[in-house]
């Protein structure tokens, strides 16, 4: 009978394991003294996986691997499951569902009621040869988990041929990205290849690796791929109970009774109560008169609540001023809201900056930058740029050369140890539609004024119109967020992890200052470095931002 493999506690503070290098596959036989089948990095060293000591091979006819559910190199919690052995092609479905095999069942003893039977596992199916594949949610980046299927590009029964094998459009958390299968699988191995299954409506939301589609050659048995293999089981049968009849009764019109009028048309009112309307601004016709013949009297006019606003408790009467009593506004208006699902850019920066802020400890360093210099020489270097510069093009080449002279600051804290990055890629904040994206300007450093420039007004303009690509974005060293174009002196900024720092930049003001006793204008900008203190040290954060200071002060310093 096969029988589950977990992943063993093999030190007394292990939680959780790596397979570093299976010994066995999928097939090969087990024998006694041949029961080696994995190497198990623990939290202290790397140990061999040795069946031997764990079961008595001998009580299999003819043992083998069965399944391998773990990958080389993935990380799982102790006891989950890792492998299953057993007899040579003996089905073990029912037991990665954590189900057993069918068994008959037991009558039911006079003293007990019978229980209703469990659903029973259905058979296996060999799905080996039936010519056709699961296609799952593809992973387009590094940070997605989940896609949303925007528009199907093709339709059940479709041919699909190498070179045109574009299935579908996917929103990732980045950007929507065309999903060519042709990157992921080779579809010659199908003649002719087709669209036999579509699992997934356009709009509709579902993880990494969730079924979108089945492809293969006409007339495959697809549906015993979507069963995971299994035959299909017959449907349950249930009756449903009759709905209570919940219809609510018709609600009793309230009729308020209308006010009387004489033959000519006038409201019967006292002159008293009509004087005492006109002084509370009451209109005499919306008051009930309980007088002779429905006349409004003094007492009608001195208990009328208006019909749309609510009661309110007896207070003291006013002294009398000689003025009239003002009436209190009858509010009109009406509680609205709108609710709008999150799209998949939402959902991972709620996710990831909630992950950095919870688990990151952040400090903040704030400088004040002399911009003076920096917005004179921004004039002349326009005059022979063949782009236009920006204060945010000097920004983020200051910083990328202050990060070669501070290594520790371009950094990733990656849980069990620290890396220094010796390339430095900018990451550049840009404010789209739907949230923020951060393309990448790759070895910074090393770049002209100019090229940085360039190289931004392009990459901003295709995040902003969602034609960014997973190279555009991946492998930032060092973050810069600017919201200075939007009037904002001063910010801070969360840490886009696994780097270690991210600079927020204000915007540059005018502003007065004291020098040998004389008051004079200059401009100022600050910034604010957030820091991840596992990483970085407050006097490392402060000399970073020390040289970005200088390099901005003095910013022929940024062309040599």
């Amino acid at each position: 009978m096969a029988e589950i493999i977990t992943m063993p506690k093999m030190s007394d503070t292990m939680t959780e394991g790596v397979v570093a290098e299976w010994l066995k596959k999928v097939g090969d036989p087990l024998k006694p003294g041949d029961g080696l089948i994995a190497e198990i990095e623990t939290d202290k060293a790397t140990m061999e996986l040795d069946l031997d000591e764990r079961m008595d091979l001998s009580n299999f006819k003819d043992c083998r691997i069965l399944y391998i559910g773990l990958e080389k190199g993935k990380a799982v919690p102790v006891d989950s499951i890792i492998a299953i052995i057993g007899e040579n092609g003996e089905a073990y479905e029912h037991l990665l569902s954590g189900g057993t095999p069918a068994k008959a069942d037991a009558p039911a003893t006079p003293e007990e009621p019978a229980a209703a039977k469990p659903e029973q596992s259905a058979p296996a199916v060999d799905t080996s040869n039936i010519k056709a594949e699961v296609i799952g949610m593809p992973k387009m980046s590094d940070t997605m988990m989940e896609g949303t299927l925007v528009a199907w590009l093709k339709k059940v029964g479709d041919t699909i041929k190498a070179g045109d094998a574009l299935l579908a459009e996917v929103e990732t958390d980045k950007a929507t990205m065309e999903f060519d299968l042709d990157n992921f699988i080779d579809v010659t191995k199908y003649n002719p290849c087709t669209l036999l299954y579509i699992g997934l409506e356009e709009g509709k939301t579902v993880n990494v690796d969730d079924v979108i589609a089945i492809i293969g050659e006409p007339g495959a048995d697809y549906q015993a791929l979507l069963n995971g293999g299994k035959a299909a089981a017959a449907p349950a049968t249930t009756t449903a109970a009759p709905a209570a009849n919940n219809t609510p009764a018709p609600e009793a019109k309230v009729e308020e009774a209308a006010p009387v009028a004489d033959a000519d048309g006038r409201i019967k009112a006292s002159p008293l109560a009509k004087a005492l309307a006109k002084d509370k601004g009451i209109n005499i016709a919306q008051v009930k008169g309980t007088g002779e013949n429905g006349r409004v009297v003094k007492a009608d006019v001195d208990n009328f609540v208006p019909a749309a606003a609510a009661p309110k408790p007896a207070e003291a009467p006013a002294k009398a001023s000689g003025k009239p009593a003002v009436a209190a506004p009858v509010i009109t208006a009406e509680e609205s809201y709108e609710e709008f699902p999150l799209n998949q850019m939402r959902k991972t920066i709620a996710r990831r900056l909630s992950e950095s802020k919870f688990s990151a400890p952040e400090f903040y360093l704030t400088m004040e930058i002399n911009m003076d210099k920096a917005m004179t020489a921004r004039v002349s270097m326009n005059e022979i740029s063949p782009v236009k510069i920006s204060f945010n093009d000097m920004v983020m080449k200051a910083a990328a050369v202050a990060l070669t002279k501070h290594p520790k600051v371009n950094s990733y804290w990656l849980g069990d140890k620290i890396r220094i990055n010796h390339h430095v890629h900018i990451g550049m904040a840009v404010a789209v539609e739907d949230g923020l994206l951060v393309p990448v300007i790759r070895f910074a450093n090393t770049k002209s004024l100019s090229q940085i420039s360039a190289e931004a007004k392009d990459l901003g303009g295709k995040a902003k119109n969602k034609q960014l690509q997973p190279k555009d974005w991946e492998g930032n060293t060092f973050t810069v967020s600017n919201l200075g174009m939007f009037g904002i002196d001063e910010f801070t900024s969360i840490i886009n992890q696994p780097e270690s720092c991210i600079l927020a930049v204000g915007g540059i003001k005018e502003t007065v200052a004291v020098k040998n006793g004389q008051f004079y204008a200059t401009n100022i900008m600050k910034v604010t470095l957030t820091c991840d203190h596992r990483t970085v040290d407050g006097a490392t954060g402060a000399a970073f931002l020390q040289t970005f200071k200088q390099l901005l002060e003095d910013p022929i310093k940024l062309l040599v």
